[in-house]
């Protein structure tokens, strides 16, 4: 860190770790990606990264390493599995989880690894692909206040907006209520959309006067760029969290099924609130 920023890893060089790169490059960063796939690897080594082949070598290298994995399991064995973080990273590091995942997970993760001077922060992100690429993601921030402090100079390369929320797992508690809060809208959006469309009414005009209405909302205002690739995902992590707090919530069940056909419709035939073309997602 003879320059005074931290040497940055990134484990999972997707549509959304591809762009952090780019930020992160941008900025003078020295980063160090792993990935999977040959074409997600070639791509980040054409925007400036060194590419490795596995966490462990990632670790090696990196003061802080982000991870943009899709799933629980795969963060786990990023960390614990063979070639995995834990086998090479050096005590004072941090491991900065900003995939989605359940706040309990990260609660264990930070355990399992403090024991070997290893920091941990669940840092997951929000507003989507279009504001990675504008760098002006929101990041929902769990973790020791000097650790995320700590990682704030990073985050903030792509993220124009970072918030702690407390402990580490709280993060993921932020994410899963903003993600919550998004299907509750976009199945809204959904369903209005479709019986918007049984009428005469022109659908682009009552769009644009809906969004200056007590109806307006970001699923509506983005509506052509709403996916629901990971609707089912999000709102599992939700139930989760109902079950394990005891709690009774009929409309989160409800739409925790009803986002399983909103995916496919929103692939396939769509209410047309805004007279374009769906657009079609990586």
């Amino acid at each position: 860190m003879a320059d005074g920023k931290e040497r940055v890893g990134i484990v999972g060089a997707g549509r959304m770790g591809l762009a952090m790169l780019r930020h992160l490059v941008k900025k003078g960063y020295a980063v160090t990606v792993c990935d999977i796939s040959d074409k997600q690897r070639d791509a980040a080594r054409a925007l400036g990264a060194a590419v490795v082949t596995t966490p462990a070598d990632v670790a090696k290298v990196s003061d802080i390493v982000i991870l943009g994995v899709g799933y629980d399991d795969e963060v786990e064995d990023v960390v614990f599995g063979k070639n995995g973080l834990l086998e090479a990273m050096a005590p004072g590091s941090i491991i900065a989880v900003s995939s989605t995942a359940k706040p309990d997970n990260m609660k264990k993760l930070a355990e399992r690894v403090g024991n070997k001077g290893i920091e941990v922060i669940d840092a997951p992100i929000c507003r989507g692909r279009f504001a990675a690429d504008n760098g002006t993601l929101l990041a929902l921030v769990g973790g020791k206040t000097d650790v995320v402090e700590r990682a704030r100079r990073v985050y903030t390369t792509f993220a124009s907006d970072y918030v702690h929320l407390g402990e580490v797992g709280n993060g993921q508690v932020g994410k899963a209520i903003n993600n919550m809060m998004l299907w509750f809208n976009a199945c809204g959006v959904m369903e209005a959309g479709r019986l918007a469309e049984k009428t005469s009414v022109d659908m682009v005009k009552l769009r644009e006067a809906l969004l200056t209405s007590s109806a307006a909302s970001d699923s509506l205002k983005e509506w052509d760029r709403v996916s629901f690739t990971w609707a089912i995902k999000d709102m599992q992590i939700v139930s989760d969290m109902t079950d394990k707090s005891g709690l009774s919530l009929p409309l989160t069940g409800a739409i925790k099924e009803v986002v399983k056909e909103a995916r496919r419709a929103k692939a396939s035939n769509p209410p047309n609130w805004t007279g374009n073309k769906p657009l079609k997602y990586e």
